[in-house]
């Protein structure tokens, strides 16, 4: 008898097979005497749609909305279903004893196996595989240590009212508003709220009324001061400003008070993904989405990092006896800062890490005991995988420590103040790359109270009041995090789902809302654009997971919102204006088009929903880059064929003739001559086309 084990994507289930023994590869699934493991694409199985449980619901009328199924099904994706009808061959074999999930660790990835397990009404015993990493250490005393699937119930149950509350409340709303204002506007439980954040910005900033000042600079003996008066350093008034400069300038100005405080910063705690994600953004200017994408090839490939999807940034207690196999692992790498380390035999100073009461699914970000190699890792991947080491590191150093001295002066009844810090110990921010150093401010220990200086000069600087910045997606997470919007796995999407949608548009690292946004959060429901609504909910599903609150006095709860929302919409007197409306109307049906930007360029669309007409407004662009402004080129279809044309540097370059396709025959040998023994699938062609050049050359 076998076990059949679920894995959530190829790759991992790859190494699995590898770890277990397995060496029978079939196209959807991996035997051994033991195992058979197979795997999902994603989710195999989604909730039905409309149409599906009535027909009609396939148009769209305001009408008929909320739709809300007494009981909620599930379906087969049409797009995966060749994957779901193996697995669903291989639940059928009579030597299959039970089934192993062993998907993603989380929410999502027990709704993936669970919804896969429900459709085909499997009854043997399902048991789970719970692990934080997938090196071979890890995935074999995961099987040493199955769990019960009963011990997963709640979780699952969570996951299902989670998908099943934004089902009803983003599909319902999303077409009301878009039925009853005749454009596609979508809404939703956690996009809503996000939106509103970033709105509220927009509006700070538009209402913002900068204000002059002045700030007045003394330059004594040995270092600089700044007027003060209440703890307020800026003057409003030119003529006072320059009064009091004329008075300070040349005068005597007397030490009165010098307080120096000694401090201590704590190491910080190891990375969760919403912190991960933050400090990429503002380092590298990384998306979440990309950021999380590098994370799991660095999780699933690499096996050099344990599972990102995290919102903890703690360790268990029993992980404390494994930091010297890590420390092993990236001294190859950081042997610089290791080698400290090791010699005091991998002590951990920050023992305030290891706390089990703050561990939920999974601990924080480190990295595992795999030996890392950087040469085989991207550009991309080095840089995120670097963050993850030296916040690690830290753990492993005493505090940063340092000293503030406050100096207060007095001259001619005005008050100046300079401010300074010396460094006394680096502690933990050796290994951070912070560009800081042991200072010790020799000038400011020689100062005594009742010292007395001589102002050389004096200046005043005229300023502005600045506005607040637009947000960036650093400080996206950020509110969401605080708000409770969304989970660590989802808020990426959920930035890229604003920007998709066109409420908001990405510049130079910061969001802007666009006229649809602004005119949508106008719209929707006071109550589903507040944070404190979504946050509630995700409480609720928090403790819906810990088996702490009923999943159908939830449901219950969103199907009465739901129907609010709509019935609201309904009865809203708001108007909209559809925006980007061009002058130019469609010739299928006369409506006017509305202009979109695209990866490919402007295109114009119909504004009618119940026309498809499209059209390119700009050329085409390539991925040909211009060689002088490196933009990428138009590409146009002349007399002579196709060439490539960048318009802003008049370069024009002739199309080259497209290589020979590879036909099937052909691919299927390319597959059999150049893929490794022991890696039988995940190999794309374009990896085997490379490998044939190589042998040419």
């Amino acid at each position: 008898m076998k076990s059949l084990i679920l894995a959530e994507k190829p790759s991992v289930a790859r190494e699995i097979a590898r770890v277990l023994g397995l060496k029978d590869h079939h196209k959807s699934y991996i035997e051994g005497e033991k195992y058979i493991v197979t795997w999902a694409l994603g989710h195999l199985v989604e909730l039905k749609m409309p149409e599906h449980y009535n027909p009609k619901y396939k148009t769209w009328r305001l009408e008929e909305l909320p739709i809300i199924p007494e009981k909620m099904d599930i379906k087969v994706m049409k797009q995966t279903r060749h994957q779901f009808r193996s697995i669903e061959q291989l639940t059928k074999r009579k030597d299959i004893k039970d089934f192993i999930i062993a998907t993603d660790a989380g929410r999502e990835g027990e709704l993936v196996a669970r919804w896969i397990l429900e459709k085909l009404h499997f009854r043997k015993p399902v048991k789970r595989l719970w692990i934080s990493s997938v090196t071979d250490r890890a995935i074999r005393d995961g099987f040493n240590n199955l769990r019960p699937g009963k011990d997963y119930e709640n979780l699952y149950h969570s996951a299902v009212c989670r998908a099943e509350a934004d089902w009803l409340i983003g599909l319902n709303v999303s077409r009301a508003l878009t039925t009853k204002y005749k454009d596609p506007l979508s809404a939703g439980r956690v996009q809503t709220p996000t939106l509103a954040l970033i709105i509220e910005r927009e509006k700070q900033i538009q209402k913002f009324v900068p204000t002059k000042f002045w700030s007045i600079l003394a330059q004594l003996n040995t270092f600089e001061a700044t007027w003060e008066k209440h703890g307020e350093k800026r003057i409003y008034s030119k003529e006072e400003a320059e009064q009091i400069a004329k008075k300070l300038n040349g005068q005597k100005a007397q030490v009165k008070e010098m307080i120096k405080v000694e401090k201590t910063e704590p190491q910080p705690l190891p990375y969760d993904l919403n912190e991960l994600q933050r400090e990429a953004n503002k380092r590298f200017s990384y998306s979440a989405k990309k950021t999380l994408t590098i994370l799991q090839r660095l999780y699933e490939e690499h096996k050099l990092i344990t599972y990102p999807r995290t919102d903890s940034r703690y360790l268990t207690t029993d992980m404390a006896d494994t930091m010297s196999e890590r420390l092993q692992a990236v001294a190859s790498a950081y042997n610089k800062e290791v080698q400290p380390i090791l010699q005091k035999r991998g002590k951990v100073y920050a023992r305030q890490v290891f706390n089990n009461n703050k561990v939920t699914d999974h601990h924080a970000i480190i990295p595992t005991e795999e030996k890392v190699h950087f040469e085989n890792l991207t550009a991309e991947e080095q840089k995120i995988y670097d963050l993850i080491v030296r916040r690690f590191l830290t753990m492993f150093l005493p505090p940063y420590k340092y000293e503030t001295i406050h100096i207060t002066l007095e001259a001619c009844g005005e008050t100046l103040t300079a401010r300074t810090k010396n460094i006394t110990d680096l502690g933990f921010k050796k290994v951070l790359h912070l560009n800081e150093e042991i200072i010790d401010n020799k000038k400011f220990q020689q100062i005594m109270k009742g010292k007395i200086f001589t102002i050389k000069q004096v200046h005043s600087v005229e300023k502005f009041t600045e506005p607040p910045q637009r947000l960036t997606e650093a400080d996206i997470l950020g509110q969401m995090e605080k708000y409770g919007l969304g989970t660590p796995a989802t808020r990426a999407e959920i930035i890229e789902k604003l920007v998709s949608s066109e409420s908001v548009e990405r510049k130079h690292g910061r969001f802007y809302s666009t006229q649809k946004g602004k005119q949508l959060i106008d719209l929707v429901n006071e109550e589903l654009k507040s944070p404190k609504l979504t946050a509630k909910w995700e409480k609720e599903l928090e403790l819906i997971a810990r088996g702490k609150a009923k999943p159908e006095v939830f449901l219950k709860k969103i199907r009465q919102k739901t129907k609010a929302l709509v019935a609201e919409i309904k009865q809203s007197d708001k108007t909209y204006r559809t925006p980007n409306l061009t002058g130019s109307k469609c010739p299928d049906c006369g409506s006017f088009l509305k202009e979109k930007n695209t990866r490919d360029g402007k295109i114009l669309i119909c504004s009618n929903l119940e026309c498809s007409y499209k059209r390119r407004k700009d050329p085409k662009l390539s991925n040909r880059r211009c060689p002088q402004c490196h933009k990428r080129m138009e590409i146009h279809q002349g007399v002579a064929g196709a060439y490539f044309q960048c318009r802003r540097c008049n370069i024009v370059e002739k199309a080259e003739e497209k290589q020979k396709l590879v036909n099937k025959r052909e691919e299927r040998k390319l597959i059999q001559k150049y893929t490794k023994k022991d890696n039988t699938f995940g190999t794309s062609l374009g990896d085997l086309l490379k490998a044939v050049l190589q042998e040419k050359e």
